[in-house]
């Protein structure tokens, strides 16, 4: 039976109320805790909470077959003690606090799609807890468990208006360690090899790496360089984001950063990182797109738009394997990874009867 708007609502409170910030070992043990405690709550059946790598998850097996795999993540990009600063709250027809769009509404969606679907027991959940760091652990999770999926649900936030993300482009993550050599800044400047004029190159040539035309985006983001105002540098660090449509950009951006030349002679530059997801392309889930969307329809959700997003998630992991991936079903809302997220709570007992449907098509043959 599906639960209550307010049986959701306390659910969505609960997983908010504990937060997760993404390698904060000690915060996510206590959040898996309690999405395990709802989880027994939701579906009557146990799941397996355990670590790789000192890092946990949570795993709720099928029981029958074929089998729907549904994965999200409990992490997010709050640290602790935003909470009491913005402290989850209903008002108006909207829920907000840290990570309640991205991912926790979510994930209760999931667990009232499992209450209510007719085929639950064919219904396998994964939750991770270091995809907002690119899913060093949450990969081999993704990859291993999807193997024996018909197909992957992701409960993400849901694309502006409701739509779900056919595709999303692929993500490469990287940090630059520049090392050159400290000197005074007024007495003997030309004794130092400046970190920081190394890091001005740098980011202009990563910029140069963009496309417009095929989508390609390299962000300079992070960096940090020298120690005091009037010593020449010896040190810098950079971090850099690539989104690409395709793996052959994701690959020649990721060339051209590995084979690129210093500019300050002597200055060394090691590159750690690369290519992080692997790009969700629309023509892996054709099929189970228009399921979903005649789904929708059928239970009264109307129109769901597809969309194409910049932002990746751990849906790219199973769909370069192979197996149909509908990620975007999970919330409607906005605000991702800023202090004004927020979810519409009227959406979450319409979108949860929909994943269920969706299971339940899947579950049917609605694939073949």
């Amino acid at each position: 039976m599906f639960p209550s708007l307010e049986a959701m609502l306390d659910a969505v409170r609960s997983l908010v109320e504990a937060e997760t910030p993404t390698g904060d070992r000690a915060a996510m043990d206590s959040g898996f805790v309690r999405l395990s405690a709802l989880v027994s709550q939701f579906t009557h059946r146990r799941a397996i909470v355990d670590h790789v790598d000192d890092v946990p998850y949570l795993y709720l097996p099928a029981v029958a077959t074929p089998s729907v795999l549904v994965i999200g993540h409990l992490d997010t990009v709050w640290p602790i003690g935003t909470l009491d600063q913005l402290p989850f709250r209903v008002s108006g027809g909207r829920a907000t606090g840290p990570g309640v769009f991205d991912m926790k509404a979510g994930l209760v969606i999931a667990l009232a799609a499992l209450a209510g679907c007719a085929v639950g027991e064919n219904v396998s959940l994964l939750v991770t807890s270091d995809e907002e760091t690119g899913s060093a652990t949450g990969r081999g999770l993704v990859e291993v468990f999807s193997s024996t999926a018909t197909a992957v649900l992701v409960p993400e936030p849901a694309a502006p208006g409701g739509g779900i993300k056919v595709a999303r482009k692929g993500v490469g993550m990287y940090e630059f360690a520049i090392r050159g050599r400290e000197a005074h800044a007024g007495l003997e400047p030309e004794r130092g090899l400046n970190a920081t004029v190394e890091l001005g190159a740098l980011i202009a040539d990563l910029v140069h790496l963009q496309d417009a035309h095929s989508g390609t985006t390299v962000t300079p983001t992070k960096a940090s360089s020298g120690l005091t105002a009037n010593t020449v540098p010896a040190d810098a660090v950079l971090c850099a984001d690539v989104r690409a449509w395709s793996m052959q950009e994701l690959q020649r951006v990721d060339h051209a950063v590995r084979t690129r030349l210093p500019e300050v002679a002597g200055v060394e530059v090691m590159v750690a990182g690369g290519i992080n997801r692997p790009p969700l392309e629309a023509s892996t889930s054709l099929a189970l797109v228009e399921l979903a969307r005649q789904t929708a329809r059928d239970v009264g959700l109307g129109e769901i738009d597809a969309i194409s997003v910049g932002g990746g998630s751990d849906g790219n992991f199973s769909a370069a394997r192979g197996v149909p991936t509908l990620d975007g079903v999970g919330a409607d809302g906005g605000g991702a990874h800023t202090r004004e997220e927020w979810v519409d709570i009227t959406s979450l007992p319409a979108r949860a009867k929909w994943l269920a449907a969706i299971c339940e098509r899947v579950v049917a043959g609605g694939l073949v």
